[in-house]
């Protein structure tokens, strides 16, 4: 069909098939033949069918990396046959849609040659790789919470596009955060903003489902970064579902965004700093505490960062302390006697009245 359409249209142009404009820009089928736009020789703007084919393939598995870190997320494109010398494609990098709401891919990077583009928040910190011909590979640095997700690589030559996808995770802790009113006043945008104020984000089900199975074990149903509202049972038991249904990550599916309330389970990676507990010769209310940290140099521990510190440098501390949201907590990587449960984890002593008196947890960032 493909040759017969071309074939009709030489005779209606004559020997040469000479494309428009806005054939060059037109929207096509991906499909066995590359169609090469010549942009030097006679200058005509020639289109050949010529049989060569375009390939664009990445590793299938999942990227992993920290917050503040470096990674790489591979590409590679070819033509089959081999092509005897290198041409100038186009290259371009986005981010899918992954939260609720999201519709439009995010642009990330366009390269022609040597010539790129960054955009957004991505502006400074990504780059492709180009160690040999045909990778495409980006490269990104100081990666941030939200750059979790999936990214697509597409690879334009001529009217010819191929493309293919890979997934950044990054490393970190889910935990499960509660309203200070209490259970189930949040809706969605809420939970995204508490997150946020927390030093964290909106954990996606993946990362959820990592934390179930390294044992996170929580009956209160909480949003999570695609709009759907799950739960993690390692220990079935009555209120949870009861005793009959097996453990897993429990869904009540995607939820109204605005209308309904629920916990939220945040995300929290790597931190540039340390958290590290401060009490001098007396325990401080709220007010007291916020102005000790900073007399210190440094300023009260968010809940994000507690808990980072708690998974990720180790920290045990059996004394309550609080938290620039309120709350009195402390994190136990060593069950012992008069510390709580026998498991590890971080302990809430809730948000008692901001005139009690604890000690502070505080978070002194690297370069300070």
């Amino acid at each position: 069909m493909m040759i017969c359409c071309l074939r009709t249209l030489q005779l209606l142009f004559g020997a040469q098939l000479v494309v428009s404009d806005w054939a060059l820009t037109a929207p096509t089928i991906p499909n066995k033949f590359l169609y090469h736009h010549f942009l030097s020789g006679n200058g005509n703007k020639e289109i050949h069918l010529n049989g060569v084919e375009l390939h664009v393939d990445s590793d299938k598995t999942p990227v992993f990396a920290v917050r503040g870190g470096n990674v790489t997320l591979p590409c590679r494109f070819w033509f089959e046959p081999e092509l005897s010398s290198q041409r100038e494609v186009r290259v371009k990098w986005s981010r899918l849609p992954a939260a609720a709401g999201g519709h439009d891919e995010t642009d990330v990077l366009v390269a022609i040659g040597s010539r790129s583009r960054t955009f957004g928040e991505f502006r400074g910190r990504v780059q492709l790789r180009q160690d040999f011909p045909g990778d495409a590979a980006l490269l990104m640095t100081d990666l941030q919470l939200n750059d979790t997700g999936h990214y697509r690589c597409e690879v334009v030559d001529g009217l010819e596009d191929r493309s293919t996808s890979i997934h950044l995770e990054l490393q970190g802790v889910v935990f499960p955060y509660q309203h200070p009113r209490g259970r189930y006043h949040m809706s969605f945008l809420g939970a995204r903003q508490v997150c946020e104020e927390q030093g964290s984000s909106l954990a996606t089900f993946t990362q959820l489902f990592q934390s179930w199975k390294e044992g996170l074990n929580w009956c209160n149903a909480g949003w999570l970064a695609d709009g759907t509202v799950q739960y993690p049972i390692t220990q079935p038991r009555e209120p949870c579902g009861g005793h009959g249904l097996a453990p897993g990550v429990r869904s009540y599916g995607r939820r109204h965004l605005h209308l309904h309330r629920y916990d939220v389970f945040c995300f929290s990676s790597s931190l540039q700093g340390r958290v590290y507990y401060f009490q001098p010769s007396h325990k401080m209310n709220l007010t007291e505490a916020q102005r000790m940290c900073q007399a210190d140099g440094a300023e009260i521990a968010k809940v994000g960062q507690l808990y980072a510190a708690w998974k990720l440098t180790g920290l045990d501390h059996c004394d309550a302390g609080w938290l620039a949201d309120g709350s009195v907590r402390y994190a136990i990587t060593r069950p012992r006697k008069n510390c709580g449960p026998p498991e590890p984890g971080v302990r809430s002593f809730g948000f008692p009245p901001p005139q009690h008196k604890h000690g502070v947890y505080c978070y002194k960032a690297e370069n300070e």
